[in-house]
């Protein structure tokens, strides 16, 4: 199988980004807060914002199940509070079990939190099991900064985030280290902050010794893991300055990586230096980039055009990043399929 780690419904009808608009509104003045029962989107109308854009990439393009979870853009957890972030990340999570319930074939949930700037993480824990005990999710998105680029909660190491570790723990499921939308004017959204996110959570496990604690916890940072291969041999001088274990057993049985990374020098890069059991395939397709590359022809998020291409991977390590990586990460995946006969 060719499994997408990292998909978002960035095609929900626009049905949500007017409930969401009013929500927001509502900040202003509580006459205008709508209520989640107000949203109407039915069957039909989530299937073809699937079928017609999602599931016929995927079809042309050949991959077979997607893990997908809420517009990440979308998550925004700086506006309101922890109550607007409550219904919002319930909204959007129920539509992404929606997706997989009328595509079971091609896509299965992963869940957004309802965090909110200085709020305990431990107030996102029912959200979490509900979607992992009634929505069947295989993963969250935990976003390290919900203050929206200011940066203002603890890093990652810190016991602020231990409750969230310790259902992640419980459940067997991988927290994908995601941010989502920069209001800070020094970070554009897609091209410095995600970025700078996957890097900056990087260094805080690196700095760190959270997996002594959680020796089971697993992250995945995506989109190639923002600046970490290029600089890998600076990271590896870090942690032999700090008198940290070898990169390979800090932090490699925990932390693995993602291809959303869109051209072949960079897929080439991301395999040579990072052990191909900590690359797992995602495309981010429908997402950040959309556009055509001039020099292929070919979408920027055609990521598979760049592994199939690698000189690098060896049959058996496609396998690994297309398939056995994912199962081996995401245990719920895993079972799921088995139970599928897959």
């Amino acid at each position: 199988m060719i499994i997408d780690i990292h998909g978002h419904y960035t095609t929900a009808p626009k049905a949500l980004e007017t409930w969401r608009n009013a929500q927001i509104a509502g900040l202003a003045d509580a006459a205008k807060m709508p209520r989640a029962a107000d949203l109407k989107i039915s069957d039909d109308e989530i299937r073809e914002s699937i079928e017609t854009n999602q599931l016929a990439r995927m079809r042309e393009r050949g991959s077979d199940l997607t893990v997908f979870s809420p517009r990440a853009s979308f998550m925004a957890h700086h506006i309101g509070d922890f109550r607007v972030s409550g219904t919002w990340a319930a909204i959007c999570n129920e539509l992404c079990y929606r997706v997989a319930q009328l595509f079971p074939e091609h896509f299965i949930p992963a869940a957004m939190l309802p965090q909110s700037p200085g709020v305990d993480p431990a107030s996102c824990i029912p959200e979490l099991v509900k979607c992992v005990e009634q929505y069947g999710n295989v993963a969250i998105n935990l976003n390290p900064d919900p203050s929206g680029g200011h940066w203002t909660s603890p890093p990652l190491s810190d016991r602020h985030w231990y409750p969230i570790y310790e259902k992640m723990v419980e459940y067997e499921i991988p927290a994908m280290i995601h941010v989502s939308t920069s209001c800070n004017a020094c970070f554009h959204t897609t091209g410095a902050h995600y970025l700078n996110a996957d890097t900056t959570a990087f260094m805080q496990c690196l700095t760190s010794d959270l997996f002594k604690d959680f020796p089971t916890l697993r992250f995945v940072i995506p989109h190639g893991g923002g600046a970490v291969p290029y600089h890998w041999g600076r990271f590896r001088g870090l942690a032999q300055e700090l008198k940290k274990p070898l990169l390979r057993d800090h932090l490699l049985n925990n932390v693995f990586f993602d291809t959303c990374v869109y051209h072949q020098p960079g897929i080439d890069l991301l395999t040579t230096v990072i052990p191909v059991d900590n690359i797992l395939f995602a495309s981010e397709m429908i997402g950040a980039v959309r556009g055509i590359d001039p020099e292929t022809g070919h979408h920027y998020d055609d990521t598979k055009r760049y592994v199939e291409s690698s000189k690098i991977l060896s049959a058996e390590d496609r396998f690994k990043v297309y398939e056995g990586n994912a199962r081996r990460v995401y245990p719920r995946l895993d079972a799921a399929l088995k139970a599928r006969g897959l």
